[in-house]
C-alpha cells in the first residue's frame, strides 16, 4: 500500500526537470511511480577495473578513515549500465564486525574517471554525534563544502537553501545521531544547473556519511551562451504583463498521519518560466511563443456513470488482476499470492500480491481494487521491465502520437474507473513523454463546485504501442471544500501575485530525454520569494506547501537548548508559545508522549493503521482517546505495563518518571529487586517498596537524582526538567550499546 496517498506529490522528479518550482501546480503534475531504471550487468571480461582500485580510490576519498579494513573486508560487484545512460558503474561495499557489532558501508563510483556517485557509512561510535552534537550546523555545512571542493574538478556548486525536507517519520530520535541534511546544486557560467545536484549527510561528530549525486554530468552536453540573454527586468515585466490568475482547490497533505485539508488558492496561468534568450514560453516539453492560458474544462463524463464490477468479489479482483497482469513470455511465470482486503481512507480495498519469476531471479508488487466498485485505484506495468530482466526483447515501442495516446488514456479510462469520470476533467497540461520508456503521462484533474483540485487526480500512463502502463487515482469523499464565495477578488489576488513575483536565472534541460543534453537558459518566476508558495484565496495570505510550520524559540535559564531541540525535531508540542512555561508541571499522557516520540519512530497514520484494530489495555483510554496510540506504543516498547493503570491528566511525579526511564534502559528486572537496594535519602520511607529499585537506578545513574539527599518522589515534574533529563537517559541507552524498540 506505500503507493497509495502519495498520487501527485512526487516532487524530485519534476522539480529536477524544472528547477526551482514556481507554484503549487507544478508540484501537483508529476510523473507517479515512475519503473525503476533497469540495471544491465557488464560481464567480469569486459571490464579491467579491480576490486584494488575501488578501494584505493574510496581511501583517496577518506583520507585513514577506513585503514582498519582489509582487502578481505571489501566486495565488488559486476559492472553495470543503464539503457539511458552508458557509463558503467561499480559497486563496491563492506562489512566488518568490530567489538561484537557490524559495520557496513556501500560505494558507487561511475564512469572511467570514477566519480563518487553514492557513499553511506553509518560509523559505530556516535557518542559524540548525539545531542547536544560535537559539530554545530554550521561547522557542518562547512566540512560539506570541503568534501565536496575535493571532487569539484574546477566545478561550481551553491548550497540549496530551498530543501524540502521529505522527512518520512514525524520526529527526530534522541538516541539516534544529529544529522545535517545539505543539498548543492551544480553551476555552469555562474548560473545553476536545475537537475545537478548533490547531497550530503553530515553526522553531529563531522564525518561524511552519505552522500547522493543527481543526475550525469554528460560530457556531450551544451549550454546557452550566457551573453546572448534578455535582460531580467524585460522578461520579468513580460510575465507581468501576461499574468493572470484563477481559483483552484490545493490539497494540502500531513505526510505524518494521512490527514488532507483542502485550501483554495490562486493559482497564476505562468507556472513554469520563460526562455532567457527567445523570450519564449516554457511548458513541460517545449517552448512556445502562446501565451499561458486558462484551460477549459472539460469533464469526462456529465453525469455518473455504473461502477464497473460493484461489491467485487477476491475471485473477481484476481481475475482482473490476471488479465492486466499477463506476460507474453514462456521464460517468466506470473504468480498471484494472496488477495487482501485492505482500508485505506475510509475506503475497502482489495490488494492484489503478485510476482514475475524467471530462472535467475524475480520481481513483485501489487494491484489494489476499490472493492465497492471493482475498479482500479493503483496499478503499475512491469511487464517491459521483466522481459529486459529476463533477457528478452521489451517489444516494439510502436508509434502513437500524444492525440492517439490521449484517446488511448481515455478508453481505458471508462473500461477500469468508469465511476470516477463524472468528477474528473481532461488534462489541462500536456503530458509529460519519457522517450526511453515509450510512455506517455497524462494527468486528469477533479473538478468541485467548478474549480480544478490541484492533488486530487488521476495519473494515466499509455506506452508508444497502445499499452497502459499505469494508472492511479487520488480521490478523497467526504472533503470540507471551502466556500468560493468568500474569496478576495481576483483583482486584488492578481495584484498580490504580481507584486510577489521575482524571476531565478536556470540551466534547464527540457523534457525528458535521458540523451538530450542540452541546457537552455530559463527565467522561472518565483512567488513571494521562494518556491511552492501559494496565495490563500480566502484570506489573501501567502503561505506554502512544504514549509514546516514555523517552530518558536523559546528561552530558558538551565534548559533553553534542550527545549529547542525537542521542539524544532517535532517531538515536543506545545499550543501557544507565548504563554508556554517551561517550570510548569507535566501531566502524564504530556510526558509519556515526548518520551515516546523521543526514543521511538511514531509515524501518526502508520500507528493508526496499526492499532485501529488492536486490543485496548487500558478500559479508560480507548481508540477516540487522544493518548491512545502514545499509550499503546508505550506498552508495547515497555515504557509501561498492561497490569497497571494509566491516568493521562494526572501530574507526572519524580517516582513514575524514574519508573519510565529505568524501564526504557531495559533495567526492569534488576529494579524489580527492591529488596536489594539501600536508599539513604532523607526522605526514603516516601518511596513506594516496589519502586525502590527503580529509584535508586535512576538516582545512580543520574537520570532523576536527590537533591541534598531528598528524593522528593511525589514531587511534580516540569517540562524544564524531562528536557534535560531525557537526554540523560539518551546517552545511557546510547553507551548500553542494547538496541531499543524504536518502533
Amino acid at each position: 500500500m506505500k503507493k497509495l496517498g502519495k498520487v501527485g506529490i512526487l516532487v524530485t522528479s519534476t522539480a529536477l526537470s524544472f528547477g526551482v518550482l514556481s507554484s503549487v501546480a507544478n508540484a501537483q503534475t508529476p510523473i507517479e511511480n515512475q519503473p525503476e531504471r533497469v540495471a544491465i550487468e557488464v560481464a567480469s571480461t569486459e571490464t579491467t577495473i579491480s576490486k584494488n582500485t575501488l578501494i584505493k580510490k574510496l581511501k583517496e576519498l577518506f583520507p585513514k578513515q577506513f585503514d582498519f579494513l582489509s582487502s578481505n573486508d571489501f566486495y565488488m560487484s559486476n559492472g553495470h549500465y543503464y539503457p539511458d545512460d552508458e557509463r558503467i558503474r561499480y559497486d563496491l561495499s563492506f562489512h566488518k564486525t568490530v567489538k561484537g557489532k557490524d559495520l557496513y558501508g556501500s560505494i558507487v563510483f561511475v564512469g572511467d574517471d570514477l566519480e563518487l556517485e553514492t557513499f553511506h557509512f553509518e560509523p559505530l561510535n556516535t557518542a559524540d554525534a548525539l545531542f547536544p552534537a560535537k559539530v554545530s550546523k554550521e561547522e557542518a555545512e562547512k566540512i560539506a563544502v570541503s568534501f565536496l571542493n575535493k571532487m569539484a574538478k574546477g566545478k561550481e556548486f551553491e548550497i540549496d537553501k530551498d530543501t524540502i525536507d521529505y522527512s518520512y517519520y514525524s520526529n527526530q530520535l534522541i538516541t539516534e545521531p544529529v544529522r545535517y541534511e545539505f543539498r548543492f546544486v551544480q553551476k555552469k557560467n555562474n548560473v545553476p544547473l536545475a537537475d545537478q545536484q548533490i547531497q550530503l549527510t553530515i553526522l553531529g561528530n563531522g564525518e561524511v556519511v552519505s552522500f547522493y549525486r543527481y543526475a550525469e554530468d554528460a560530457k556531450d552536453a551544451t549550454f546557452d551562451k550566457i551573453e546572448e540573454i534578455k535582460s531580467e527586468n524585460e522578461l520579468l515585466q513580460k510575465i507581468k504583463d501576461n499574468l493572470d490568475v484563477s481559483l483552484r482547490y490545493q490539497v494540502i497533505t500531513d505526510y505524518r498521519t494521512g490527514d488532507e485539508s483542502i485550501a483554495l488558492i490562486y493559482s497564476p496561468n505562468v507556472k513554469y518560466g520563460v526562455n532567457a534568450i527567445s523570450g519564449d514560453w516554457q511548458t513541460a516539453n517545449d517552448f512556445t511563443k502562446e501565451v499561458p492560458k486558462e484551460a477549459k474544462i472539460e469533464k469526462l463524463a456529465a453525469k455518473p456513470l455504473p461502477a464497473r464490477q460493484a461489491n467485487m468479489t477476491v475471485e473477481q479482483a484476481k481475475k482482473a488482476a490476471e488479465q492486466l497482469l499477463k506476460i507474453d513470455s514462456d521464460k517468466v511465470k506470473l504468480t498471484i499470492s494472496s488477495v487482501e482486503e485492505v482500508n485505506y481512507g475510509n475506503e475497502d480495498l482489495l490488494s492484489v500480491q503478485y510476482s514475475y519469476d524467471w530462472a535467475y531471479g524475480g520481481m513483485g508488487s501489487s494491484i489494489e481494487f476499490n472493492k465497492a466498485t471493482g475498479e482500479i485505484v493503483s496499478y503499475h506495468d512491469m511487464k517491459r521491465d521483466i522481459l529486459i530482466e529476463s533477457g528478452e526483447s521489451a517489444g516494439n515501442k510502436g508509434k502513437l502520437t500524444e492525440q492517439q495516446a490521449l484517446a488511448k488514456a481515455l478508453d481505458y479510462l471508462k473500461e477500469w474507473v468508469p465511476s470516477y469520470l463524472n468528477n474528473y476533467a481532461k488534462p489541462i497540461d500536456e503530458p509529460s513523454f519519457f522517450e526511453s520508456q515509450g510512455t506517455y503521462y497524462f494527468t486528469f484533474p477533479r473538478v468541485v463546485n467548478g474549480i480544478l483540485v490541484e492533488g486530487h487526480q488521476i495519473n494515466v500512463g499509455v506506452g508508444t504501442n497502445g499499452s497502459v502502463n499505469s494508472l492511479y487515482i487520488n480521490h478523497r469523499d467526504n472533503v470540507d471544500w471551502p466556500s468560493p464565495e468568500e474569496v478576495v477578488s481576483k483583482e486584488d489576488a492578481k495584484n498580490k501575485l504580481t507584486d510577489a513575483l521575482s524571476l531565478k536565472l536556470q540551466y534547464i534541460k527540457q523534457g525528458n530525454d535521458p540523451k538530450d543534453h542540452d541546457y537552455k537558459l530559463v527565467y522561472t518566476p518565483i512567488y513571494n520569494g521562494e518556491a511552492y508558495s501559494y496565495l490563500d484565496a480566502n484570506t489573501g495570505e501567502w503561505s506554502n506547501l512544504f514549509r514546516k510550520n514555523d517552530t518558536p524559540v523559546l528561552t530558558h535559564p538551565t534548559a533553553e537548548a534542550e527545549l529547542n531541540y525537542l521542539l524544532q525535531n517535532r517531538m515536543l508540542e506545545i499550543k501557544d508559545a507565548a504563554s508556554f512555561n517551561a517550570d510548569s508541571s507535566m501531566t502524564n499522557g504530556e510526558a509519556l508522549k515526548l518520551l515516546v516520540k523521543s526514543l521511538s519512530y511514531f509515524y501518526e497514520f502508520d500507528t493508526r493503521a496499526a492499532e485501529e484494530n488492536a486490543n485496548q489495555t487500558y478500559a479508560n483510554i480507548g481508540p477516540d482517546h487522544p493518548y491512545y496510540s502514545i499509550v499503546e506504543r508505550a506498552v508495547r516498547i515497555g515504557i509501561i505495563n498492561a497490569d497497571e493503570t494509566f491516568k493521562a491528566d494526572a501530574k507526572l511525579t519524580r517516582e513514575q518518571l524514574a519508573v519510565w526511564y529505568i524501564r526504557a534502559l531495559g533495567l526492569e528486572t534488576a529494579a524489580k529487586k527492591h529488596d536489594i537496594y539501600k536508599l539513604s535519602f532523607a526522605d526514603s520511607s516516601k518511596i513506594q517498596n516496589e519502586y525502590r529499585g527503580y529509584v535508586a537506578l535512576a538516582d545512580a545513574l543520574e537520570l532523576v537524582s536527590a537533591q541534598k539527599n531528598q528524593f522528593n518522589p511525589k514531587g511534580e515534574v516540569t517540562y524544564a526538567d524531562v528536557a534535560v533529563s531525557i537526554f540523560s537517559l539518551a546517552q545511557a541507552i546510547h553507551e548500553t550499546g542494547i538496541p531499543f524498540n524504536q518502533y
